[in-house]
């Protein structure tokens, strides 16, 4: 019994009773629908993709001597001069043409990464890189393709760098993938 400052008495209430257990209650991390075909089938492909575009940069930056002395020939050529100029600006068109490639590349995987977390935007953001992408490698063509042989095999495996990726992109558009990117419990 509690008295108040009046002085009148109240009796104590008690505590309201605790509910049962359920055991039907949600689990409290959500089930992730399993990724459709179409999804797991993309990503083989953009991985393929950025695997022979890494092959094209790695076999560049392996035989850059060679490179650089084409290059060195092309700028005197485009110049009309010869010097520590023609060197200078050999090196920086080589070297920028890999950082770029590379990353393009790295943007690209980023963007992949997060399509595969069910971020909506990303299969939309993918074909602008895309985009961008086959645009750069027109000119870098010009620094990284090496003549003879060789050039055919970096041109061979840049066109199939880019179906991969496109064919890639097109299998993100299925309705399947669209669904799936789409879910309630996703993000973004």
């Amino acid at each position: 019994m509690v008295s108040p400052a009046g002085g009148e008495e109240r009796p104590v209430s008690a505590p309201p009773p605790r509910p049962g257990l359920s055991y039907s209650s949600p689990p409290p991390i959500p089930v992730a629908p399993r990724v459709p075909g179409a999804v797991r089938a993309a990503r083989t492909l953009w991985l393929l993709s950025f695997a022979a575009g890494l092959a094209v940069l790695l076999g560049s930056f392996v035989a850059r001597d060679s490179n650089l002395q084409r290059l060195r020939g092309v700028v005197a050529g485009m110049a009309g001069g010869s010097g520590a100029g023609v060197a200078t600006t050999a090196s920086t068109v080589f070297w920028g043409s890999i950082a770029a490639l590379l990353l393009m590349t790295l943007l690209e995987a980023a963007v992949l990464a997060a399509l595969l977390g069910r971020r909506a935007w990303a299969r939309w953001t993918l074909v602008p890189l895309l985009a961008t992408h086959l645009l750069l490698l027109i000119p870098a063509s010009a620094f990284l393709v090496p003549g003879g042989a060789a050039g055919s095999y970096v041109v061979m495996l840049w066109a199939a760098g880019l179906l991969l990726a496109f064919a890639g992109l097109a299998l993100l558009f299925l309705p399947s993938a669209g669904a799936w990117v789409k879910h309630e419990g996703a993000r973004g």
